[in-house]
């Protein structure tokens, strides 16, 4: 796990292209949002953390980037993400044979399955023969979506999918500095047309550690005028 801290970095242009080969088709808008995502969001950052060969779940996935964006890299074996947008899902789903290299056949590629479901129902589960949950829980520009009394039951959930050893991936805007808050505010309001819930970083490390998850990097970036708090958890062994 410390390797990640030091591991060689994708360039946010590289992560762009692998995902202009992903959504070739589709509203344009929707396109365009996608392949530019990673100059404003550091996916590069979190890729490290998750373990080759990993089944993850990620919460909140929208247009199935960050799944689509590790299976064509082949770090997954499988994956499974929810989205409470239809549109969003539907167009995940819509790019499930697409953006793939010629060395993987569609009987090697990573299984991924995307569901319509609100982060408030009862989550997936992992495939069988998976031993405890997932090896990865991926909660990415989520949680100020999540109204706050429903925020913490959703580090609940994460941990819960877990088996024992496995990684909680958690991004989100950051509230600090104001000037950066306010600018992630005014995007939601722009693009997702929502009135945001900023959840302190503090109450998320607070809940983690009460659910047996154990803080294992934390970090802060900046992109253009967008701020993300970084963080990520191993589940400890013997954590319910």
């Amino acid at each position: 796990m410390k390797s990640a801290e030091n591991a060689e970095l994708l360039s946010a242009r590289a992560i762009s292209s692998v995902i202009r080969g992903v959504y070739p088709t589709g509203p344009r808008l929707f396109r365009l949002l996608q392949v530019y995502r990673p100059r404003i969001c550091p996916f590069e950052r979190l890729l490290p953390w998750v373990p080759k060969g990993s089944e993850i779940l990620d919460v909140g996935c929208g247009g199935g980037l960050w799944l689509h964006l590790l299976a064509r890299l082949g770090v997954i074996r499988s994956g499974v993400g929810f989205d409470s947008s239809h549109e969003a899902i539907a167009l995940a789903n819509g790019a499930l044979n697409t953006g793939w290299k010629p060395d993987q056949p569609a009987e090697h590629r990573p299984g991924l399955r995307f569901e319509h479901l609100d982060v408030r129902a009862d989550w997936p589960a992992p495939g069988a023969g998976a031993s405890g949950g997932f090896d990865v829980v991926s909660i990415i520009d989520v949680m100020h979506h999540v109204p706050r009394v429903a925020q913490r039951s959703v580090i609940e959930r994460a941990a819960h999918r877990l088996r024992p050893g496995g990684v909680l991936i958690y991004k989100d805007m950051c509230r600090r500095p104001i000037w950066r808050a306010t600018m992630n505010r005014l995007h939601d309001l722009v693009m997702a047309k929502q009135w945001i819930n900023y959840c302190p970083i503090e109450e998320v490390e607070a809940w983690a550690g009460q659910m047996g998850l154990v803080r294992r990097h934390a970090s802060t970036h900046n992109r253009l005028w967008y701020g993300h708090e970084l963080r990520v958890f191993v589940k400890a062994e013997g954590a319910a």
